[in-house]
C-alpha cells in the first residue's frame, strides 16, 4: 500500500488509448521516461530514436516541424526544425552556418529585425555583413568573398514586396558553394515553395500565415538534413525552444492555410489596385499591379493569381501623412505583425524597421510615409473603403 503523497503524485496506471485520435495529443511534458539506463544513455548519444526533454525536442512540436516541410516539399525529403519565433529561427540558421569571421551576404531591402541581428549582434562576433541591391545579380555575384558563409534572401521582401529572382540567385551561391536560405514568411508554402527553385534553407516566421490566427508564436526552418542537423545543434545549445501549446495552434493553422492565403492574396490585390488609382497616394508595392518591376517574375515563380496579401501604401506628403493615415483608421487594427484573420496596419519607419535609420530607409526602398497592410479575412470592399478614407483629404 502507497502512501497518500505516493499516490497524488503518480496516480493509478493510464489507460491505454487505442483508437487514434483525430487531432494529435499535445505532449505538455518537460521531461520523457525511459526504460533503462543504457536506453537513456543511447537516446542521449543519439544512437537510438526517442525522446528526452522538451528543450531538446519535443513530439507536439516536432510534427509541427514536420507538416511545413511535406508543404514546402511534398516528396518528404526536406525535415524541419521548430522554433520559439520566426526571430530564433533566423538567428540559429545564422550562428549555425556562420563562424567568427565569417560573411553574409544580403538584400538592402531585408526585415528590419533581421537587419539589427546582422548588424546589432552577430557583428559583435565578428560575421560581417554586405547589404546590396537583392535585384542586380552582378551586384550580387560582386558582394561574395572567400570568407562568405551564407546568402540571405527574401521571397518577398518586407516591405517593398520585391520579389527574389530564386532560380538565378540559386545558381550563384551553387556557384559559389554556400548555402542560400530565405525567409518565406510573406509568401507561405502556398504562393511560392523556395526549395522548387534551388533555395537550400527556407525559413518562416510561423507566428504570420502558418499559424494564421495570432494567438501563437514560432518559427520553423527547412531544408536537407545535413544543414539541419547543424542548425538543430543551435537550436538545443540556445534553447530557442517551440513550446507544445504554441505547436499545437500553429498545428491547427496549417489545416486552413491554403484557404485563407487564397482569400487574402486574391483580396489585397483588389485592395492594391484601389489604393493605386488614388491620387492621394505616392506609391503602392504588390506584386499583382503591372506596374510592381517584379510583376512577370511574381508571374513565374508564384502560385496562379497569388501575389502576397500585404500591400504596403505609401500616402504622398511624407512621414507626417503616413502616420496620419494610421490614425484614421477604423476598420483595420493598429497592431504589429500580419498574417491572421484580422486586417492589421503600421507606419513602417516607426515599428517594424524602426531600427533602421533614414539612409538605410532609403537603400531599402522604404519611403517615409510607408503603411504596411496586412490583408486579412474581411470583405474586400469594407477594406478598400476604410484604407481610402484612412488617407483623408486630398
Amino acid at each position: 500500500m502507497t502512501g497518500d503523497g505516493t499516490r497524488a503524485v503518480h496516480g493509478p496506471a493510464r489507460r491505454a488509448v487505442a483508437q487514434e485520435p483525430l487531432t494529435p495529443p499535445v505532449y505538455r511534458t518537460a521531461t520523457f521516461v525511459l526504460d533503462s539506463a543504457q536506453q537513456t544513455a543511447d537516446v542521449f548519444a543519439g544512437k537510438e530514436s526517442g525522446w528526452t526533454y522538451s528543450r531538446t525536442d519535443n513530439p507536439t512540436s516536432q510534427a509541427f516541424a514536420d507538416a511545413v516541410a511535406y508543404l514546402e516539399d511534398p516528396s518528404g525529403v526536406a525535415v524541419g526544425q521548430p522554433f520559439g519565433s520566426g526571430m530564433a529561427a533566423i538567428t540559429c540558421t545564422l550562428l549555425a552556418l556562420c563562424s567568427a569571421g565569417s560573411h553574409v551576404v544580403a538584400p538592402q531591402e531585408v526585415y528590419g529585425g533581421t537587419w539589427a541581428l546582422l548588424t546589432r549582434q552577430l557583428s559583435r562576433f565578428g560575421i560581417e555583413t554586405s547589404f546590396v541591391d537583392g535585384t542586380d545579380l552582378e551586384a550580387v555575384r560582386a558582394a561574395l568573398r572567400p570568407e562568405t558563409a551564407v546568402l540571405w534572401g527574401e521571397v518577398l521582401a518586407n516591405p517593398s514586396m520585391t520579389v527574389a529572382d530564386l532560380p538565378a540567385l540559386s545558381q550563384i551561391a551553387r556557384d559559389a558553394g554556400i548555402p542560400f536560405a530565405v525567409d518565406a514568411t510573406f509568401a507561405s508554402p502556398v504562393v511560392c515553395r523556395p526549395l522548387e527553385h534551388g533555395v537550400d534553407l527556407v525559413v518562416h516566421s510561423a507566428t504570420k500565415y502558418l499559424g494564421g490566427h495570432a494567438d501563437a508564436t514560432g518559427g520553423v526552418v527547412v531544408g536537407p538534413t545535413a544543414l539541419l542537423e547543424r542548425i538543430r545543434t543551435v537550436r538545443v545549445d540556445t534553447g530557442a525552444t517551440l513550446a507544445p501549446d504554441e505547436a499545437a495552434l500553429l498545428s491547427r493553422g496549417l489545416a486552413t492555410l491554403p484557404l485563407r492565403v487564397t482569400r487574402q492574396c486574391t483580396t489585397a490585390a483588389i485592395v492594391a489596385q484601389a489604393l493605386a488609382a488614388d491620387p492621394r497616394v505616392a506609391r503602392v508595392d504588390h506584386p499583382s499591379l503591372p506596374s510592381h518591376r517584379d510583376h512577370e517574375l511574381a508571374k513565374r515563380l508564384f502560385a496562379p493569381s497569388l501575389y502576397g496579401a500585404v500591400v504596403t501604401v505609401s500616402p504622398a506628403g511624407g512621414r507626417e501623412a503616413g502616420m496620419a493615415m494610421i490614425d484614421r483608421l477604423e476598420l483595420v487594427k493598429r497592431a504589429t505583425s500580419l498574417g491572421g484573420t484580422t486586417s492589421k496596419a503600421v507606419h513602417v519607419p516607426t515599428t517594424t524597421h524602426v531600427a533602421m535609420d533614414d539612409v538605410t530607409l532609403a537603400a531599402a526602398g522604404i519611403l517615409p510615409s510607408a503603411v504596411r497592410v496586412s490583408i486579412g479575412l474581411e470583405d474586400p470592399e469594407d477594406l478598400v473603403a476604410d484604407l481610402l478614407q484612412a488617407l483623408g483629404e486630398g
